[in-house]
């Protein structure tokens, strides 16, 4: 069995951190500071060291040269874990062969998969698609579950939930979880219990504070027939349920008053940088370059929604109103992908694809609208577009197409 130190000052990213070795079947030793760190690594000599760049009672730096000048352990591989630093003390630290530097919040798959190339180990991991994000408004965790469920992402909601809660110093909030794009079944229902019990434990909120939106008939039926999540309601409405959360109704919410509500993250009260990453390595579709896509639509749900969805790939999004604007500036950006309605005032669609195709752009465009028709299609499709999307949107083929196109133009 192989043994791994970790060295970290986040009792709550080093719980995390161990919790999975241990599933993996290493044996690990945890310290809290550098001092104890280097006790640890002279009396147990393990196969890996883990270790945040900022410790405390003994620096980073000090534990990497006592490990350099000691023979027994000089050669046990480092991977290294921080929150953002300079160049300066990346470069510093570097002299000491460190093996791998990751930056917090780290991106799991790919942690334990530089461990199993470290140590020469496997480890196995549940790769069903899946995109989990969490964010506070108010009082309320919003919680949006997409693509499928997997087990990595339900334990690591939890640690995330215990994170959201101590930065925006909220107790027993009120939960809105959204299913969207996925099949609810049978087969899900085991990771389903899985994913409420997380939520239910972790938020120590009634059930009656926790609402579903789907429009699955078997989720519907599986609450009521369980004995501890019969209590939490389901709706297919976004309005019914804010209203049943804070009673927004009560101000002539709108379709669109509900969903700014739900895109719209709050500041935290609490001082301090998020420690737990939701997203996997493999969903990053651009290979890790910086992504910037242009989204020309004038509504406002659109806009959000692509700028949502795009966000979760770590890209950055511009939103034009219309296409006047978006031929006015674009040239002074540097966009990979655009994202174009169809149907615009001032300046449609199709006319930024004619000033597209004129000026030689070879940008690559996804459209999207809601004309439907064979002639309308073949129309844009003349203009050289790459991609074609019908609206509604559903964010994960959004999100695949984009990622089709983004990589066939690299």
């Amino acid at each position: 069995m192989k043994k791994v130190l970790v060295i970290d000052s986040s009792s709550l990213f080093r719980e995390y951190l161990c919790k999975k070795l241990e599933e993996q079947n290493f044996e690990v030793i945890q310290a809290a500071n550098g001092l104890d760190g280097g006790i640890k690594l002279r009396n147990e000599m393990p196969d890996l060291v883990i270790m945040d760049y900022f410790l405390t009672r003994k620096s980073s730096q000090e534990l990497l040269s006592e490990k350099m000048d000691n023979p027994n352990v000089a050669k046990v591989p480092v991977i290294m874990v921080s929150a953002k630093i300079s160049k300066a003390q990346i470069l510093e630290v570097s002299k000491y062969g460190i093996n791998k530097f990751f930056s917090k919040p780290l991106k799991v798959d790919s942690f334990l998969s530089t461990i199993s190339d470290v140590l020469g180990v496997s480890v196995v991991m549940d790769n069903t698609p899946c995109i989990i994000e969490a964010h506070f408004n108010d009082d309320i965790l919003f919680i949006e579950v997409a693509r499928g469920l997997n087990r990595e992402k339900i334990e690591l909601l939890g640690y995330k939930i215990i994170e959201l809660l101590e930065l925006y110093e909220i107790r027993h909030p009120k939960v809105l979880l959204m299913f969207s794009n996925m099949e609810i079944g049978y087969p899900q229902a085991d990771k389903m219990n899985a994913l409420l019990s997380v939520v239910l434990e972790k938020t120590k909120s009634p059930p009656s504070h926790i609402k579903i939106l789907s429009s699955s008939d078997f989720l519907k039926d599986h609450l009521k027939k369980s004995s501890d999540f019969s209590k939490i309601a389901v709706t297919d409405n976004l309005a019914n349920a804010m209203d049943d959360l804070i009673g927004l109704r009560g101000d002539g919410i709108t379709h669109d008053k509900a969903t700014e509500k739900l895109l719209t993250m709050s500041d935290p009260k609490k001082e301090g940088k998020e420690s737990i990453e939701l997203r996997f390595q493999q969903e990053s579709l651009a290979g890790g370059r910086d992504i910037s896509v242009a989204v020309v639509d004038d509504d406002f749900v659109i806009q959000e929604l692509v700028r949502t969805v795009v966000g979760e790939a770590g890209w950055k999004a511009k939103i034009y109103e219309n296409g006047k604007q978006f031929v006015e500036g674009y040239q002074a950006e540097n966009f990979d992908l655009v994202f174009l309605d169809l149907m615009m005032p001032e300046m449609n669609g199709f006319e930024v694809l004619q000033h597209l195709k004129k000026s030689g752009s070879d940008l690559p465009v996804i459209v999207f609208s809601a004309l439907s028709k064979q002639e309308t299609v073949a129309r844009a499709i003349s203009f050289g577009i790459k991609s074609y999307l019908i609206k509604p949107i559903k964010p994960d083929k959004l999100l695949r197409k984009a990622g089709e196109v983004l990589r066939a133009n690299f």
